[in-house]
């Protein structure tokens, strides 16, 4: 069976520890919130899970979040089912670079929004920007925009 890393080698690039800072956006463009990310990647080699990606968020009034996400691997892209979100990622086939990621969850608390998530990975493979935003009725409720570095893998 072909693994995870050969039949999504975009996703596979990603592999590591990025820090970096998050800054959220109103539909207005009003900064709403931010803080200082920690993301590991990582695909364990063994258990039921092939890709696995925890988050690490601290806040400047000391405030600190850790969401963990397990991801499964059929159809060409991960799929994430945890208590918080429903999602996938996949590879953008038109990008011929093979640097761009796109993703798509829905929280549970909030089955109306739909989050919408791009992920570039620069040529180098030590910087990438993620871009999302939060779509309710049709309409954008709250853009995200994080700048991050590999600093491990």
């Amino acid at each position: 069976m072909q693994s995870l890393k050969q039949a999504m080698p975009t996703l596979a690039r990603h592999e590591g520890v990025w820090e970096g800072q998050c800054r959220y956006f109103d539909a207005d463009g009003r900064l709403i919130d931010q803080h200082q990310s920690r993301l590991s990647c990582s695909f364990p080699s063994d258990g039921p899970y092939p890709f696995l990606q925890t988050n690490v968020y601290r806040w400047a009034d000391g405030r600190s979040e850790t969401r963990v996400y397990p991801a499964t691997f059929h159809d060409g892209r991960v799929h994430w089912e945890t208590a918080e979100i429903s999602g996938w990622a996949a590879q953008v086939a038109a990008d011929p670079e093979g640097l761009t990621l796109m993703l798509r969850w829905v929280p549970h608390a909030e089955p109306a929004v739909c989050v919408d998530e791009w992920v570039q990975v620069s040529a180098c493979g030590r910087f990438r920007s993620r871009v999302g935003q939060w779509v309710e009725n049709g309409r954008v409720r709250m853009r995200m925009i994080s700048d991050e570095q590999r600093v491990a893998g």
